[in-house]
């Protein structure tokens, strides 16, 4: 598998306080330095990570059915997300997925759900609980 899209550029974010402070050394502002992919403008610093475990079990169960591929419950799972709030970073057309994930009582698809991102698997999956107003990193390694 290969290494995550953007691993290194949550390392770069992880180390902007320190490096507004000075406390970073020198390595770590090397690293820290953008080169030529780094130059799009995205808005990865407004996704704030959420726990795998904090989803609810319905988010597992689609996670679970994303993994092996479906059949899934409803016919706009696994369709293009074209991001049109411009929330998640900006990739091309095609890159982003999205699945329901069922809300229960709700007469309809409800406003759950996960978004995937490219060929990245649980590193690029995003969760929003109210219709793409708001997105989370979802992290499987906590």
């Amino acid at each position: 598998m290969n290494t995550p899209r953007y691993s290194t550029f949550r390392r770069a974010l992880l180390l902007v306080p320190l490096l507004a402070a000075g406390l970073a050394g020198p390595a770590a502002q090397a690293a820290a330095v953008p080169g030529p992919a780094a130059a799009v403008s995205v808005r990865v610093e407004a996704i704030a990570p959420i726990c795998g475990t904090r989803l609810p079990d319905q988010a597992d169960d689609t996670i679970a059915l994303i993994d092996r591929g479906g059949p899934y419950p409803y016919p706009q799972d696994g369709t293009v997300f074209q991001n049109r709030e411009g929330l998640l970073p900006k990739e091309p057309k095609g890159f982003y997925h999205e699945y329901t994930v069922k809300t229960p009582g709700s007469p309809d698809r409800g406003a759950r759900r996960i978004i995937t991102s490219g060929d990245e698997g649980h590193d690029g999956m995003y969760w929003t609980a109210d219709h793409y107003r708001t997105f989370y990193d979802i992290d499987f390694g906590c």
